[in-house]
C-alpha cells in the first residue's frame, strides 16, 4: 500500500515538475517611414482568418483612441476587410485589442495559446491578415498563411508596398 502511494506521489511530482509548453505566436510589423507632405500614422488591424475568409480571432487594432468623442472610430471604416469581416460587429474600444496608432518602425507583438485570442483556435490552416489605411494615403492588406498548432518552429513573411513594410510572423511549438 506504502508502495503503490509512493509511486503515485513520485509521478505526480515528476509532472509537476515537467514546465508546460504552450504554442506562441509573434508578429514583428513595419510601419515605414514616408516622405510626405501630410503624414498622419497608419490605422491598423491584425487578425486570424479561415479558409472560408470568416474570422477566427481579432488579434490587435491600433488606431487614435484619444480623439473627442470617439472620433477615431468612425475612420475604422478604412479597414475596409477588417470592417466587413469583424469590425462593425464590434463594440468599441476593446480592452486588450484596441491600442494607439504606431509610429514608424518596427513593433513586435506576441500571443501564447493559453490566453488571449489565440487560446481558443482550433487545429487547422489559417491566415493571418494584416491591414492598415492612413488619413490622406493609401490601404493595404497582406496575408500570411499558417498551420496551428505548430508542430514544430515555423516563420512566415509578407512584404508591403506602401503603407506596410515587412511582416514577418513566428510559430513555436
Amino acid at each position: 500500500m506504502k508502495l503503490t502511494h509512493g509511486l503515485a506521489l513520485g509521478s505526480l511530482t515528476a509532472l509537476i515538475g515537467v514546465p508546460a509548453m504552450a504554442a506562441e505566436l509573434g508578429l514583428t510589423i513595419e510601419i515605414p517611414r514616408l516622405n510626405v507632405a501630410e503624414y498622419h500614422r497608419p490605422y491598423v488591424a491584425l487578425w486570424i482568418e479561415r479558409a472560408d475568409r470568416t474570422v477566427a480571432a481579432n488579434l490587435a487594432l491600433w488606431y487614435d483612441l484619444k480623439l473627442k468623442d470617439a472620433e477615431g472610430e468612425k475612420w475604422l471604416k478604412d479597414l475596409r476587410q477588417w470592417w466587413r469581416r469583424s469590425g462593425r460587429e464590434l463594440d468599441l474600444p476593446i480592452d486588450g485589442l484596441s491600442g494607439a496608432t504606431r509610429p514608424p518602425g518596427s513593433h513586435r507583438v506576441s500571443f501564447g495559446d493559453d490566453a488571449g485570442p489565440v487560446k481558443d483556435l482550433a487545429a487547422g490552416q489559417y491566415k493571418l491578415v494584416v491591414e492598415a489605411a492612413r488619413e490622406v494615403g493609401g490601404r493595404e492588406l497582406l496575408e500570411i498563411p499558417f498551420q496551428w498548432p505548430p508542430s514544430a518552429p515555423a516563420e512566415g513573411s509578407a512584404q508591403g508596398k506602401s503603407e506596410l513594410g515587412a511582416v514577418k510572423l513566428t510559430l513555436k511549438p
